[in-house]
């Protein structure tokens, strides 16, 4: 009886790199901007997009033995601070980030929305990470 098996990590890759910067905006009104989340990989996987810890610092790692650039932390630019999982939506003061949370197959893609929405005046930053299974 011959046994074999591949042991592998997920690849992937995350555009655009960090930060996303939606710059100045007029008070009351949205921009939207996309990211896409590409599995480079043999295996399914499953992705969770988190707010980053506050003392965390914001940091780029390698994704695979390829050297394909995967920011770890995306910063966000431009008010308030709150945070908020709902339905499939990440609620961060004047961002919301959707869907965070799903799983993309071998050379699949996911489409990952960012929201904002120009509240208070002022600045507003915030850092989120992908968790990435078996990266």
């Amino acid at each position: 009886v011959r046994v074999s098996a591949k042991a592998v990590y997920s690849k992937y890759s995350i555009e655009p790199a960090s930060p996303i910067d939606f710059g100045a905006m007029v008070k009351g009104t949205k921009k939207t901007q996309t990211v896409l989340l590409e599995n480079r990989g043999e295996l399914k996987f499953k992705f969770c997009i988190r707010q980053a810890p506050k003392d965390a610092p914001a940091f780029e790692s390698k994704s695979s033995k390829q050297g394909e650039s995967a920011p770890s932390a995306i910063k966000r630019a431009v008010g308030k601070k709150s945070s908020a999982l709902t339905q499939g939506h990440l609620n961060l003061g004047m961002f919301t980030v959707s869907p965070c949370s799903g799983s993309v197959p071998p050379r699949g893609q996911q489409k990952i929305t960012v929201e904002c929405l120009a509240g208070q005046e002022g600045m507003c930053e915030e850092h989120i990470y992908f968790d990435i299974t078996s990266r």
